[in-house]
């Protein structure tokens, strides 16, 4: 499989007062409402209340395309605070959430099989050929990965209700 990095990674940074359960389900929600399948790849605990994660989303697109999101997250300083009238504590951090995006072609191995020849038969189609429709695939993935940061934003309401990418996913 080729794999094709989506420009550069977006970065979102809070410090605050927020509900981890919460922030779980809107992302895990936004992936149900795209098609994307999760999967945790990573998860560190810390001393001090520092923790790390790194969620995978994936998305098989056509017979030759695959979208793959990675978002990790980092907190420090994380403390469980008790909140009157709510029955479960709120969780105050520091956090900085990374999405990085990619795009990858001939994720079933086709070229491979078909050896040598074969290879160099689908480096020509992804140079040449293909490279057009990347195009259009690289902007769906970029507006997609902002579309996920507007709706981590919202979440932590840094950003106004309205999403200027709506129309346009």
């Amino acid at each position: 499989m080729v794999k094709h990095d989506v420009y550069e990674r977006i970065i979102t940074r809070y410090d605050g007062l927020f509900d981890l359960d919460g922030l779980y389900a809107a992302i895990i929600d936004w992936c149900k409402n795209y098609g994307f399948r999760w999967h945790e790849k990573d998860y560190k605990h810390k001393k001090g209340g520092e923790v790390e994660w790194a969620w995978e989303m994936t998305k098989k697109v056509t017979r030759y395309v695959t979208y793959k999101y990675t978002l990790t997250i980092h907190m420090w300083d994380m403390k469980e605070v008790p909140v009157e009238g709510k029955s479960k504590p709120l969780t105050n951090a520091r956090l900085y959430i990374w999405i990085d995006s990619e795009i990858g072609t001939d994720w079933q191995n086709r070229e491979s099989k078909l050896g040598r020849f074969g290879g160099w038969l689908g480096k020509i189609y992804d140079k040449r050929v293909f490279s057009v429709e990347l195009a259009d695939h690289f902007d769906i993935v970029w507006y997609k990965a902002y579309d996920l940061q507007s709706v981590i934003k919202k979440y932590f309401d840094m950003e106004t209700k309205k999403n200027e990418y709506a129309g346009y996913l």
